[in-house]
This record gives structure tokens, sequence and C-alpha cells, in this order.
């Protein structure tokens, strides 16, 4: 394939080689984690552990940890009616963010007459004010909000402290999606006044098909497991644990955390480097969210009057892997709900590219960004203005 630059962290990470090698090495363990005996006793410890990593990274106890398929099954865990906390009332109405993931957006197992949208501002920030209003408004109704901790495609980093305690000043609970947060910056289940988190694996470096909804107490109660079964996770999700994907995501999130600050400071100053270099450039380029706090590795940006199906495609051919700010299942570029929430126009909306790096992203793959973007995007750009004229 060549020399290329993988600028698509926010997709997927790399495989950590912490986890790589933690995964080898429990491929010897054959037990049940279930099994009474000396082998399922091996294969429990090994969970256990990963769990103690998982844990710690968030600042939960590790008897809160839920393992899950993946973030998506853990936000529709988590977005379940009924929900409550020891004796208080349960929830009866979600109240989402309209820039939410869409595993979110789809609401879990709320019915459509019981979710409401709350706004977000022009650099994506969720509206406070709308959303404390609409907490007075519900009077004695309980709500479950449920706001992402960062945003997966412009990386702004929504104010969840503040929400989370305005809605138990109103007697509900709070759910945050940090699937893309997780790793990349500090994110403290007690310290964000989550009652529910969720984080996935392979957006920290580890494998594929598993994640967590972590829960910041043992009061909290989730009435109706989407798996039903045995008693594994203690009653609340069903099924043989995939062993291996726990041990990776053990792993990878012990790595996360022991670099979180280095990795943090290394990421900011390579996208800001990018960013400096793209503005230099193409002063009129587009960068989302630049003026509201972000993750240190996430650029949405767009040149106006170049469609982001396009400009990924002459990316690529230069050796150069980014997204567009949304994708569907088709592969297809569609506009981004989330840049429409904000109120940014169709045209500019639908050349949204991500570029999103990780903490082993190279000077030299930055440059090679830089460079596909100048001859290609920026070669579109000219001939385009070129042909107008």
């Amino acid at each position: 394939m060549g020399i290329r630059a993988y600028l698509d962290w926010n997709a997927t990470a790399p495989l950590r080689g912490e986890a790589r090698d933690a995964m080898a090495a429990a491929m010897d363990v054959v037990g049940n984690p279930s099994s009474v005996h000396a082998e399922g006793r091996a294969a429990r410890r090994l969970i256990e552990d990963a769990r103690e990593h998982v844990a710690a990274l968030v600042g939960a106890s590790p008897r809160n940890i839920i393992v899950t398929s993946g973030g998506t099954e853990a936000n529709v865990l988590a977005l379940t009616p009924g929900l409550h906390q020891g004796e208080s009332g349960a929830c009866e109405r979600l109240l989402m963010s309209t820039i939410e993931h869409p595993s979110v957006r789809s609401g879990g197992r709320f019915l459509v007459s019981a979710q409401e949208d709350i706004p977000v501002t022009g650099v994506g920030v969720v509206d406070t004010d709308r959303l404390t209003h609409r907490l007075a408004e519900l009077g004695g109704s309980r709500p479950l909000v449920s706001l992402m901790l960062a945003n997966n495609e412009t990386g702004v980093i929504q104010p969840v402290a503040a929400v989370a305690e305005a809605v138990h000043a109103h007697g509900g609970l709070v759910h945050v999606d940090a699937v893309q947060a997780a790793g990349k910056i500090a994110c403290d289940i007690n310290s964000l006044g989550a009652d529910l988190l969720t984080i996935s694996a392979h957006k920290l470096g580890g494998p594929k098909g598993v994640g967590a909804l972590i829960l910041a107490n043992e009061a909290l109660h989730i009435p109706d497991p989407v798996l039903k079964g045995g008693g594994q996770e203690s009653g609340r999700r069903a099924g043989t644990e995939n062993v291996l994907g726990i041990v990776g995501f053990g792993a990878s999130a012990q790595a996360a955390h022991d670099a979180l600050a280095d990795s943090a400071a290394r990421m900011t100053a390579a996208r800001d480097r990018l960013e400096a270099r793209v503005r230099e450039i193409a002063p009129e380029a587009v960068i989302f969210g630049a003026n509201a706090p972000r993750l240190p590795n996430t650029t949405l940006l767009a040149m106006p009057g170049i469609r982001a199906e396009t400009a990924l495609i002459a990316l690529d051919l230069e050796g150069v892997a980014v997204s567009s700010g949304s994708a569907c299942s088709s592969g297809k570029v569609a506009r981004s709900h989330v840049l429409a929430a904000m109120g940014v126009p169709p045209e500019l909306a639908l050349g949204a590219i991500r570029v999103s790096i990780g903490p082993i992203t190279t000077d030299d793959e930055i440059e090679m960004f830089l460079k596909a973007w100048t001859k290609r995007v920026m070669g579109l750009s000219r001939a385009k203005r070129g042909l107008a004229a």
C-alpha cells in the first residue's frame, strides 16, 4: 500500500501494543469465566483485573462497570425507561442534545413521544439556558438527560458538570457518552457529576467490539437489561464474556490512563500546528468549533465549494486517511446532523472533513496531510474558481 498517513483516530484508534500483548497472553486461558474450576477462575481473574483498569480510567468502582459489546449497546442500555436511583422515582422522559451520536439520537428504549431535543449554540455547545428552562417546566416529571462529553465530529467539549448540577437540582439523572473523550481528556465520573457513563475500547487503542456502561453508584438500577439469560455482569448483561476483548480493553485503558497528560499535550501541539498551517495555506477554510473548548486531537474543517466526498477521495489517493463529518452506512457522505444543529449552511456542511490524530501521530504524517491538502484540495478549489471566472 506504500507510505500512508492515518489521521482518522476518532473512527478507530490503532491497536495499542499493550492491548495486543495482553490479548495474546490471554489466548492460552481456556476456561469459561463462570466455571468454578481453576481454569474458569483464571479467566475470571483476567476479567476482573481488566475491570479495575477500566474503572481507574474513569474514577469509578470496578463493581459498577457493565461490560458490553461496545458504545452503542452501552448507550441503549443506559437509555432505559424506568431507570431509577434508590427509592427515587423512575425516569419518564429523555432529554438529549441535538449533536449526540446516532446511538443516543435513536432514543434507546424510550418511546418517541417521551423524547425531547435540546439545541446547541453556533459553536456546538449545548444551550444550557434552554435546558434549564425545560427542566423547570417538567415539574415533577423525572428526566434522564443524555449529553456527550465531547463531540465525535467537531471535538467540542460539553459543559457536563454544570449540566449535571442543574439536572440533579431538578431530580433528574445524567447519562454521558464519553466514547470520544475517554483517554484524550480527563474523564472522571464523579467530577463530571454523571450518573451513567459510556466508553468504548477501540477508541482507546483497544479491540473493536467491547465497551462499557459505568454507573456512578450501586443504588442506580436499570430495570430491564437488553440481554437476558445468565447472571453475567451481576445480572445486568447476559452472555459469556468476551475474555480476549475485555483483556484488551483493560490494557488499553491502563495505557491511556498512564499517558493521558503527555498524550494530550503532544496532540494539542500537533493539532494547533496543523490548523495554523491550514489557515496559512487557505485563509478561507472554515474550522468548526474553533472558538470552543475542544478535544486535543480533532479538527473538522471545510473548504467552501469543495464537497467532502471529493476531498476524501483526493486525499486518499495521496495516501492520507481522513473522514467526512458524517458518513452513512452506504459509505456515501451525508450532511452532518451535528453541523445542521449548529446552523451551518448545507453547502458548507457537505464539505466538512475530519482530521483526527493520536498520541503517536508523527510530524511526517501531518506534513503528508498538508502537502496533500495543498496539492489536491487547493488544486480543486483553484480549478473551480478558474472555471467560475
